[in-house]
Parts: structure tokens; C-alpha cells; sequence
């Protein structure tokens, strides 16, 4: 099955974090160059905790997944991915720090600018597209958590402990609760022809940046096409028996004024086709099912499959 050619280079922005964002960054750069990803900044674990606590900087892990995203399928594109996702493995303080990591603080040192460390770490890499973060200061992500055994909901705080929580998650929350927007993001919003939200962690990489208030309203005006992509898999510790409908439905309650134009889904994730078609038909967009899942990886988006659906969707529009 070959990719649609689109004609041009539409202008892309992806938002999200980790391997959702990852892989929906492998998918695009695929069928454009005009890409940028908008990365969540509210990771505490890790190589990424570790150097935020040391230096005050924004958590550089899920930003270097995207860059390493964005490298090409040539040998230097692939090389430097492989290099910025290296982790050293030793008994010292190095232990379990990332290259990429490292590279991304000292350049933040240098220049004295988040975006600015970001672009030339790119411009290194022969990135196929631009990285911001959503947020230019370290914010953190607290959330509603319910008992397993049903007892009433407990606060979880940080990235890391609403990713891994016992109980199903039923609310986040930033804080500081009006964390400043990165104004390039909010350009490269507003500019867009097309914004992508997810893959990802429903909860702790997807909606924060619903609850970024100038990033919400970016969205809710801007005049691009919004397509909404959804897991494979429902996330076993945050979203444990949420249904595509359900994880559409948080969305919506947390930015009621967001337009979705399409909502993205592989046929084998969705255990209720009716309630999802009636849901995306509520909110205005369309439905496209596509095999999406990488051979022998159910839970994981294969690039190639990922990409070809991306293309239909734009050029049907």
C-alpha cells in the first residue's frame, strides 16, 4: 500500500510526550518536513528528574525522544539517534543518564535558552522538524487517583507516580496551575494547517497540554484541522478499562471549546464501535480506522502504517 502524495509539505504540529509522541513524530516526518512537536515538561524521573533538580532546567527526556524521533533513516540521521538515546551503565553519577540528556542541559548552559538549545541540537541531528516544549518553566502534574478497592480518591504527584498509579486516574491538575506557554509553540499552533494530539499516555503526556492555558486556547482558535490519535492499548495503569470513547470524552471535558475534526483509531483497539462513532459524531469529526499496530508489537504503532493513515487523512481534506 503505497502513501498518499499530498502535493506539499503541510505544516504539522504533534503534541504529546514519550513513546506516543515518538512514534506519532517517526509516522510524520514521514509525509512532511513543515513538523513540530510541542513536548509536555513535567517529567520528574529519572535522568530527566536528575538533572531538573540539579540544574532547574526543563526535563530534557521527552524532548530528546522526539529529536531522536525526527533524525533521518540515513546512516548519520540513525547514528545520532542511537547517540542521543545511549544511557551510560556505570557504579558512579552517571548511571542511567541519557547522551541526549546531557547534550540538551550543556547547551541550555551555553546559550541560555530552552528553545534555542533545542533548535541547535537539531540542526545537529539534520532533524526533520522542530522541538519546543510546551511550557518554558518545570511544572508538575498532580492527579486524582481512586482506590483500587473503590475507597475515595487519593492526590498522587509528579509524572512518574500518575503514570504508575495503583488506581484508575480521574483528574490532573498542573501546578503551577497557569504554567507559561512557550510562545513558539503558540505560533507554530496558530500557524498550523494541521495538530495532532497523541498517542501517548492519556494522562500524563496527552491532556497537560489541554491544561496549559494559553496552549488550550491556541488550540480552541486556531484554524487548523485537529486530529486526535488514539492508543492501541489502553494504558494499564492510568486508563485500566477506559474505552476510545472514554478517552476521547476526557479530552473534551477538559477543553470543551476544542473543534476535533478526525479521530484516529486501529479497528482491534476498539471494543465498542457503536459508542465510538456515536462519540466522535457528538464532537463534530470523523472517524478513520486503520491498521496501525507494528507486526509481533500490538502495543506499538508501526511508523510506516502510522504514516500512510496520517497522509489519508490530509488529503482527503
Amino acid at each position: 500500500m503505497t502513501t498518499p502524495d499530498l502535493g506539499h509539505d503541510p505544516s504539522v504540529v504533534a503534541l504529546g510526550g514519550g513513546h506516543g509522541l515518538a512514534a506519532s513524530l517517526s509516522a510524520l516526518r514521514r509525509i512532511t518536513a513543515n513538523l513540530t512537536a510541542v513536548v509536555t515538561v513535567a517529567d520528574n524521573g529519572g535522568s530527566s528528574g536528575r538533572l531538573r533538580e540539579e540544574f532547574g532546567v526543563l526535563p530534557p527526556g521527552d524532548l530528546r525522544m522526539a529529536l531522536a524521533a525526527l533524525c533521518g533513516d540515513d546512516r548519520w540521521g540513525q547514528t545520532w539517534a542511537r547517540v542521543l538515546q545511549h544511557r551510560f551503565t556505570s557504579e558512579g553519577e552517571l548511571d542511567g543518564h541519557a547522551v541526549g540528556n546531557l547534550l540538551i542541559v550543556a547547551l541550555w548552559e551555553l546559550l541560555g535558552d530552552h528553545v534555542d538549545g533545542l533548535d541547535w541540537v537539531a540542526g545537529l541531528l539534520g532533524a526533520r522538524g522542530r522541538v519546543l516544549p510546551m511550557a518554558t518553566a518545570p511544572l508538575d502534574i498532580t492527579a486524582e487517583v481512586g482506590a483500587p478497592e473503590g475507597d475515595g480518591p487519593t492526590t498522587v504527584r509528579g509524572q512518574v507516580a500518575v503514570a504508575t498509579a495503583a488506581g484508575p486516574v480521574r483528574a490532573v491538575h498542573l501546578d503551577p496551575p497557569d504554567p507559561p506557554a512557550c510562545p513558539e509553540a503558540l505560533d507554530a499552533v496558530r500557524r498550523a494547517d494541521w495538530v495532532v494530539l497523541g498517542p501517548g499516555s492519556w494522562y500524563s503526556s496527552v491532556l497537560p497540554h489541554l491544561l496549559v492555558p494559553g496552549l488550550r486556547e491556541a488550540l480552541a482558535l486556531t484554524p487548523a484541522r485537529l486530529v486526535v490519535s488514539m492508543n492501541l492499548e489502553p494504558h494499564g495503569d492510568e486508563t485500566p478499562g477506559l474505552t476510545a470513547a472514554d478517552h476521547l470524552a476526557v479530552l473534551l471535558r477538559e477543553a470543551p471549546g476544542l473543534k476535533v475534526d478526525t479521530v484516529l483509531a486501529d479497528p482491534s483497539s476498539v471494543v465498542d464501535l457503536p459508542r465510538l462513532q456515536a462519540a466522535v459524531g457528538d464532537a463534530g469529526a470523523e472517524l478513520e480506522l486503520a491498521d496501525m499496530a507494528l507486526a509481533g508489537a500490538p502495543d506499538q504503532h508501526d511508523p510506516e502504517k502510522l504514516g500512510r493513515a496520517y497522509a489519508r487523512i490530509m488529503a482527503a481534506n
